[in-house]
């Protein structure tokens, strides 16, 4: 016979697993819709249980000890035998299983992702996911997401990050702006038009900046904290941006400027604390997204255009 009476809550070690994986009591709350307080209880009883710490705070969130990672290693496999028996009790074969929350940019999170999320569902029908959409480099005070795709750089404390997909950035131009302005024919003459970009009060990754900034030190004329708006404004006429390939493949509406001149190459990671990435279902989301990523290669890395001449 096993004693019980001994042994921690398993409920209390499930909720120790979800403070590691995303650092934040308040995050784990509204997570497992409870409160704050009762998400601090509940880990002071399993303190007690245990005989010591199972958290320390840094500036990063919550952070297991060692105590805390041997707890882990069993809440883990509690989680997978649930998993396991949630499927059998629904006649379905074993799948993945809970909620994934994903941050990720807004047009690749729309593009890209949200279409990888939705073919990964289909096979695990269990698994619950929420796609949070905000373009800005990966924080370190990360809270209430189980993984970031991030563009740029991915260095953080016990981060760790993979790799997912290049995609290649260019200069466009509307077609009645370039009737109106002129194309240009050198980089050096880029200091006399007007530029779209990002806004700079919101805009935290420095590779995916290009605008009258960058060739004169001002501002660019047209700012937008999202890509999308940001197109809309090259196509209505207001200046020159430094878009995706992605987004615009295909847009008749836009005129490629300079492309053998300017371009910039810019990497998408997968990010999570280590905790998180040895769930099953971060893991398996990972994956979607490079399999979706490589399947649509084309799409992010095509070759440069060659403006045409042709305004109509």
């Amino acid at each position: 016979m096993v004693e019980f009476k001994g042994l921690p809550s398993p409920d209390d070690l499930l909720i120790l697993l979800t403070v590691a994986r995303l650092g934040r009591f308040t995050a784990v709350a509204e997570a497992l819709e409870t409160t704050h307080t009762t998400i601090s209880r509940r880990i002071g009883a399993l303190d007690k249980r245990l005989g010591g710490r199972t958290l320390a705070r840094t500036p990063q969130g919550w952070e297991l000890t060692e105590l805390g990672r041997r707890a882990v290693q069993a809440a883990e496999g509690i989680e997978s035998s649930l998993g396991s028996l949630s499927a059998r009790l629904t006649n379905k074969r074993e799948s993945l299983t809970g909620l994934v929350r994903v941050g990720a940019s807004d047009a690749f999170g729309a593009l890209f992702v949200a279409p990888a999320l939705a073919r990964l569902q289909q096979d695990h029908e269990l698994l619950r996911v929420e796609l949070v959409t905000a373009t800005r480099r990966l924080s370190q005070n990360r809270s209430g997401l189980d993984l970031e795709v991030v563009p740029g750089t991915a260095e953080a404390p016990r981060i760790q990050a993979v790799a997912v997909t290049d995609h290649v950035r260019r200069l466009y131009a509307g077609r009645e702006y370039i009737r109106r302005r002129g194309m240009p024919t050198g980089v050096e003459e880029l200091a006399g038009h007007s530029f779209v970009g990002y806004a700079e009060s919101a805009l935290e990754v420095s590779e995916l900046a290009y605008g009258r900034q960058s060739v004169t030190g001002e501002a660019a004329s047209f700012q937008a904290t999202s890509i999308f708006p940001q197109v809309e404004a090259v196509r209505a006429g207001a200046g020159i941006a430094l878009l995706p390939e992605y987004v615009v493949r295909g847009d008749t509406g836009l005129v490629p400027v300079l492309h053998h001149e300017i371009e910039r190459h810019v990497r998408f990671w997968a990010a999570a604390r280590s905790e998180s990435m040895r769930s099953p279902a971060v893991r398996a989301v990972v994956s979607s997204l490079i399999e979706e990523a490589r399947s649509r290669q084309d799409q992010l890395l095509p070759r440069p255009r060659v403006w045409d001449g042709q305004l109509e």
